[in-house]
């Protein structure tokens, strides 16, 4: 997929593209950055320094099974990544697990509908059938989006602490 450049609601230009293995320092910087309100919400547990085992699962994809986009800033010197958004492919091959982050300070912006937008349209192209995420019961921003993107909700069987968000393609 090429890299595209969208125009988020503050007027704000980010390029849009595939998460690529090269990018680990970037995911590892991402990361970082984020509050640990934001680290929380995306991983369902404390993280305070992403080890490299992580940060290897999370950058070097199979791209028959997962995908992932980064978004990053048109403005500014430096390189940086200010969102990305993920899905990997379960084992019953229909339905795929994502999740999107965007640095808090990009949050409210657009920049998570769109980063979604594009995993669903990939994920509809490769003929997957849903796709679901698990997020923390409070994560009122999840269930915005969610809801806007046509995400139903329902409570986690196994973890009344977590929603599972589902969208059937």
């Amino acid at each position: 997929m090429p890299e595209s450049v969208v125009t988020l609601l503050d007027g704000s230009e980010v390029t849009i593209r595939v998460l690529r293995k090269e990018d680990a320092g970037l995911e590892r910087e991402f990361i970082r950055n984020l509050s640990p309100e934001s680290r929380w919400m995306r991983f369902l547990g404390q993280i305070s320094e992403p080890g490299d085992a992580l940060i290897r699962k999370l950058t070097e994809l199979d791209y028959r099974r997962d995908m992932a986009f980064i978004a990053l800033p048109r403005q500014g010197g430096v390189e940086r990544a200010i969102g990305v958004s993920r899905y990997s492919l379960a084992p019953d091959g229909q339905s795929c697990e994502c999740a999107v982050t965007v640095a808090d300070a990009w949050q409210g912006k657009g920049l998570g509908t769109v980063l979604m937008r594009d995993l669903i349209d990939v994920a509809r192209r490769r003929g997957i059938r849903s796709m679901f995420s698990i997020d923390a019961n409070e994560n009122e921003r999840m269930r915005e989006l969610a809801r806007d993107l046509g995400f139903k909700r329902e409570r986690d069987p196994g973890d009344a602490t977590r929603v599972i968000h589902r969208l059937m393609l």
